[in-house]
């Protein structure tokens, strides 16, 4: 075999640690990009926490503390800046809107992404969403306490104390009495039947706290525990025992509203059955639901999309929220003192130091990044800031990869888990992005503006009379859209609204 030497030229992409903790930080959530740059705070001493609003060093986060009203109107950057420094906004003035300086616009500024007022307690304090949704009483607390008014033996109090421990988030019991034997005495089959006989007593109980239908093992048995602890007229009553039939049969043809087979069942004419249904519809499937101690998933936005009259003429200004941006910057007092002893075999703080000074310039350039992807998205979409959903027009993620000179995949990992704050409420960055359909005059129109306009079609028929998937299609065409019926079924259910059948009135 003969030996040689031989030139090639070739081009490789390098993922550096300092380039894969940027793409990473880009696509996280403002909670998960909290927890990182706390679990960064704790790994890294060279990294701190700016407490005073003073600018950062050279190393820190260029964000100016200036208010946001201080800051004066800049264009739309094009793809080659990073966004506006001073401020991190920038307005958007429409030149096709009519403006003509008669907009109130101090009058609905909450709508507008501004701050809303706190809530306060009796004694002034101001109180967050979070401590509002943490301040209800669980439903093990309050069946407890309903407990403590039986007079029950010590067997059986500590047996529904322990089905009341057993409950799910909605109320029910999931597992069998026998299971629940069978875990705390697994190897003593007497005692497991001694068990479920104190569990039997015990579930009797629990049957008649409140909420009604609380204990129970499936809907059917939920729904019957409420009927039974309705009271009312003999009239009510003949009605509540037929509806208790119909729940002893699957429950699938009650969600079918099926009555033709219901009356085949129990033999009840389909006007009284539609009675039942009635009644049963007002019922709580989730009994337990009410009490479930949730932290509510509040949305903070990262973007805050506000509005000024100036010069007679509406602009909108485009701004990051600062409560979601870290403040954070090198330690001057670990990083001077590893400066002045530099040269004594330090090569792991070294490291440490440039780690945090790549995590701070990472976090500024994702911010950098979340506003003129916004700004670009604003800007393309001027109509839904003015008109609403009905007005969005068609966009992909190319057009704004496009623009911004920025791969698609950046633009997709930039607009996940990130939120806009409009005066149509709070979206995520998804949202305004859309495929396009096609009209009569040879146009597009989005498929958002679409779903907002199959909305408004079924927020507006009649219940008695609601309105199919087709005559939903021919109105779209009549008003130029040209939408199949199965996208209309697809759009549909994407927005949670149930077919014509189960729409129609009772």
């Amino acid at each position: 075999m003969k030996q040689g030497l031989s030139l090639r030229v070739s081009q490789h992409l390098a993922l550096t640690p300092q380039l894969q903790q940027s793409i990473r930080l880009l696509q996280l959530s403002t909670l998960e990009l909290s927890q990182e740059v706390e679990q960064m705070l704790d790994d890294n001493p060279f990294l701190e926490l700016a407490q005073d609003a003073a600018p950062r060093e050279e190393f820190g986060v260029a964000v100016a503390d200036a208010p946001a009203e201080d800051a004066g109107p800049a264009e739309l950057p094009d793809a080659g800046s990073g966004g506006d420094d001073e401020g991190g906004a920038t307005e958007v003035e429409p030149s096709d809107w009519g403006g003509d300086g008669s907009t109130d616009v101090a009058a609905d500024d909450a709508e507008w992404g501004g701050d809303a007022p706190a809530r306060r307690t009796d004694d002034g304090d101001e109180v967050d969403a979070t401590e509002l949704a943490r301040s209800g009483e669980s439903l093990q607390a309050h069946l407890h306490r309903q407990a403590l008014a039986l007079r029950l033996n010590e067997a059986d109090t500590a047996a529904l104390r322990f089905l009341i421990e057993s409950l799910d988030d909605d109320g029910y019991l999931e597992d069998s009495l026998e299971s629940l034997a069978a875990s705390l005495a697994p190897d003593d089959p007497p005692q497991q039947e001694e068990l479920v006989h104190h569990f039997t007593v015990a579930l009797g109980l629990l049957h008649h706290l409140e909420p009604a239908g609380v204990g129970a093992r499936n809907l059917a048995e939920c729904l019957s525990l409420q009927l039974r602890a309705q009271g009312g007229e003999a009239d009510d009553a003949e009605l509540r025992d037929l509806a208790l039939e119909v729940c002893r049969h699957p429950m699938e043809l009650l969600a079918r509203r099926d009555f033709r087979r219901l009356a085949q069942l129990t033999g009840a004419p389909e006007a009284r059955l539609r009675l039942v249904l009635a009644l049963i519809a007002r019922l709580d499937p989730k009994p337990g639901r009410r009490f479930v101690d949730v932290e509510r998933n509040v949305v903070v936005p990262d973007v805050i999309v506000t509005r000024s009259l100036r010069g007679g003429q509406l602009r909108l200004r485009v701004q990051l929220n600062p409560d979601v941006m870290p403040r954070l910057r090198v330690h001057d007092i670990y990083a001077g003192a590893l400066k002045a002893h530099r040269g004594g075999g330090h090569q792991g703080l070294q490291q440490r130091l440039q780690e945090a000074r790549w995590f701070i310039k990472n976090i500024q350039q994702r911010f950098d990044t979340i506003l003129r992807v916004s700004n670009a998205i604003v800007e393309r979409q001027k109509a839904f800031f003015q008109h609403g959903a009905l007005a969005m027009r068609p966009l992909v993620l190319r057009e704004i990869a496009d623009e911004l000179g920025l791969h698609e995949s950046t633009i997709s990992r930039v607009t996940t888990a990130k939120y806009m704050s409009t005066p149509y409420g709070t979206f995520e960055l998804k949202y305004f992005f859309g495929s396009s359909l096609g009209t009569e005059t040879g146009g597009n129109a989005s498929s958002t503006a679409v779903r907002a306009l199959i909305q408004q079609f079924v927020g507006s028929e009649d219940n008695r009379r609601p309105l199919s998937d087709s005559q939903i299609s021919e109105m779209l065409k009549e008003q130029g859209i040209e939408c199949a019926r199965r996208t209309v079924a697809k759009y549909r259910e994407a927005l949670r609204i149930a077919p014509a059948n189960l729409r129609k009135a009772l």
